[in-house]
């Protein structure tokens, strides 16, 4: 007679089953997975109640203007309605920064195909297709960087933004957050700080200027301004007059 496997000392071991662990990884993965829904579900409501929020009031600071707070820089800032700003620097800022801004609805493909192909011709960085609303989601919502996380993000902000704003208040906003100089934050102080004078009175010449500084803030001025920030400023006058465009604000209507 053939004698039980479990007398052969030479038989495989029986497996042994753990119903307890396995009950402890599965309830592991449940609070995992419950606990990870409960965080999206609260930067969803989060994100949605700070952006109708902002839709009325000003966002009284941003990450980059708390990054620059720890750097040492101050933070500078005075709030102006729209019509408060001079028409000429919501031109100059459009024409130097997203000419296409009232043909879109967040993102410029056209600009991020025309990116896209640079970025895969060996750049290495995916720049150049950033729209306004790009950039006000960004600065009011998000920390300065260029990774893959914060641009999905950023996509993410952008689309809210563009449901739940006018475009009248995606161009006040950015103009009143934007960062012209170390420390110095939207369209009033920028005035100031360069020429002296409220943001509503700006000259033509004096808001291309300021538009020209925006890609680089920290290195360049728009009240001495170097070779580069004149060129650009040049582009930027040259631009204003062919932007399909009201004054003395755009995409007020038709949209």
């Amino acid at each position: 007679m053939a004698q039980d496997s479990q007398d052969d000392p030479k038989a495989p071991p029986l497996a042994i089953s753990h119903p307890r662990g396995l009950c402890r990884v599965r309830s592991v993965l449940c609070g995992l997975g419950r606990l990870a829904i409960a965080c999206l579900t609260g930067f969803l409501i989060l994100s949605l109640l700070l952006v109708m929020l902002y839709r009325q009031m000003p966002p009284p600071a941003t990450p980059l203007m708390l990054l620059r707070f720890a750097e040492g820089y101050g933070i500078h800032k005075s709030w102006r309605p729209l019509v408060e700003i001079s028409p000429a620097l919501i031109r100059a800022a459009l024409a130097g920064e997203d000419q296409r801004f009232c043909l879109h609805y967040g993102f410029d493909w056209r600009a991020i195909e025309n990116a896209w192909e640079r970025y895969r011709s060996g750049d290495g960085e995916l720049l150049g297709a950033s729209t306004i609303s790009m950039q006000t989601a960004k600065n009011v919502f998000l920390w300065p960087a260029r990774d893959w996380l914060r641009k999905g993000f950023e996509a993410y902000f952008t689309a809210l933004i563009e449901l739940a704003w006018s475009k009248e208040r995606i161009i006040e906003v950015y103009l009143n957050i934007v960062e012209w100089a170390p420390g110095i934050y939207g369209a009033e102080a920028a005035a100031e700080h360069y020429f002296r004078k409220p943001a509503a009175r700006l000259t033509t010449t004096e808001a291309a200027r300021l538009a020209a500084v925006l890609p680089d803030p920290l290195d360049r001025s728009a009240s001495r301004p170097d070779q580069e920030v004149l060129d650009r400023g040049a582009f930027i006058l040259r631009q204003m007059p062919r932007l399909p465009v009201r004054l003395p604000l755009p995409c007020s209507e038709g949209r």
